[in-house]
């Protein structure tokens, strides 16, 4: 199975594309932080992100799903976002990576879980806040280069989705996914 990874700054568009490509029979395995921040405001907690324990959440829901989702009989699938993300999330928050997390990481690049090819989805000029995302455009920006940053450091390659039409982004990332399927 081949595990390709779409990430990019908060509001770039990220949700809208997995969408189009679920409509088009690929495999999305949603994204683990938004499900916790859903969670923990549900519960009360307005704010979860703050907490110390935010990041270990997510890297454990990220891991659970990946595991799970590793049963599926299919050959693509897409993951939004993944630990590397939630390492960009750490220091974008000003704290050390958990050692959970820093383990996780070692396991995703020692066992190759994910495709050396990461979907890299660029901001659109603007974002939009939500519960779950609150953080301005200027700050997306700084969100956006860490997650650049996080990946190259860890060894993936950018597969550059730049902002522009729907349509053609998601033929950029299925062409891609089937021009490297070609290859294998």
């Amino acid at each position: 199975m081949k595990r390709y990874i779409l990430t990019g700054a908060p509001g770039a568009g990220k949700t809208t594309i997995l969408r189009r490509l679920r409509a088009a029979g690929f495999d999305v395995v949603d994204e683990a932080a938004t499900s916790v921040i859903a969670r923990e405001q549900a519960a009360g907690d307005t704010e979860p992100w703050t907490r110390p324990a935010f990041v270990e959440k997510v890297a454990d829901l990220q891991r659970r799903r990946q595991l799970r989702s590793a049963m599926r009989d299919v050959t693509h699938q897409i993951y939004d976002r993944s630990p590397v993300c939630t390492h960009a999330l750490s220091t974008y928050l000003g704290r050390p990576a958990p050692a959970a997390l820093i383990a996780e990481i070692d396991r995703i690049i020692r066992d190759r879980i994910y495709e050396p090819q990461v979907f890299f989805v660029r901001n659109i000029g603007f974002c939009e806040p939500t519960d779950a995302r609150r953080i301005s455009f200027q700050e997306s920006l700084v969100f956006e280069r860490i997650h650049e940053e996080s990946y190259r450091r860890f060894g993936y390659d950018m597969v550059e989705v730049p902002a522009g039409d729907l349509a053609d982004r998601v033929a950029l990332i299925a062409d891609t996914i089937a021009g490297l399927a070609g290859r294998a």
